[in-house]
């Protein structure tokens, strides 16, 4: 399986003034403008996905949408498994539920996503330290069942670079 690991776009900052809860922060304008043409700098190097699954938190799910509208990938399937105060254990499951598809992106947050990753990579989710900037993409090729330690590591791209192919 293809696995795609993308980090929101960039947000708001956060303020318990403006958003009582964080799952509603929203991403900036600017955030959206960048991750638009990181989305299509996406689509030279992965055409198409199977499965999009996304944080419903309001600026990973945004990220999601702007996926579809610039990728032309599947509509996101919300996953509270991906919010962002969960651990490696619940997005695991979420992604091991779509295991049998050929490829699955999932929107979400930091530093989930870089344990996920690790926990995939080497068994640890502390072992491989990632560095994922918001709006860019980690991917995987997954021997089998995802599960600890049956992971490669295909490619990591910043939005910077991303932008560039688009």
């Amino acid at each position: 399986m293809d696995l795609y690991l993308i980090r929101h776009a960039i947000a708001a900052e956060r303020s318990s003034e403006r958003w009582s809860n964080d799952a509603e922060r929203p991403l900036t304008p600017g955030g959206e403008a960048q991750f638009r043409e990181a989305a299509r700098g996406l689509t030279e190097i992965v055409a198409s996905v199977d499965v999009v699954l996304a944080s419903p938190y309001a600026r990973a799910w945004r990220t999601a949408e702007l996926l579809h509208e610039e990728t032309g990938w599947p509509s996101p399937l919300a996953c509270r498994e991906l919010e962002a105060e969960r651990g490696t254990a619940d997005a695991l499951a979420a992604v091991v539920r779509h295991a049998a598809k050929g490829s699955v992106a999932v929107v979400g947050h930091e530093p989930n996503l870089g344990e996920l990753a690790s926990h995939l990579l080497t068994g640890s989710e502390s072992e491989v330290l990632i560095d994922m900037k918001k709006g860019g993409v980690l991917a995987l090729t997954v021997d089998g069942e995802p599960a600890r330690g049956r992971a490669y590591l295909r490619w990591l791209l910043t939005p910077k670079v991303l932008r560039a192919l688009g």
